[in-house]
């Protein structure tokens, strides 16, 4: 579980990522069930954010211009956090 130390030690860039269905059992972002990949990135300013996009894209192109995960429920449900670390997200 991230908590806001082990985010303060993280270097900035690609923390964590994965890939996930797109679909109420998965993150649900527009239902296709399709497969999603998705990145936790760290901020310059002891920050993060996800991002999501079609599995076939890849990391950095989703770092870059994928799309926001904004949903606390998601948000947690990848990378499993602490309310401290989640304060910390950048919506």
């Amino acid at each position: 579980m991230l908590n806001v130390k082990e985010l303060n030690k993280l270097k900035e860039g690609i923390f964590a990522s994965g890939t996930v269905s797109d679909n109420p059992v998965g993150i649900n972002m527009t239902n296709s069930d399709k497969l999603l990949r998705w990145v936790a990135v760290k901020g310059y300013a002891h920050d993060w954010t996800i991002y999501c996009h079609w599995a076939d894209k890849s990391k950095d192109w989703i770092k870059q211009s994928g799309d926001k995960v904004c949903s606390e429920e998601n948000i947690k449900k990848l990378v499993p956090c602490d309310d401290e670390a989640f304060s910390k997200y950048h919506l």
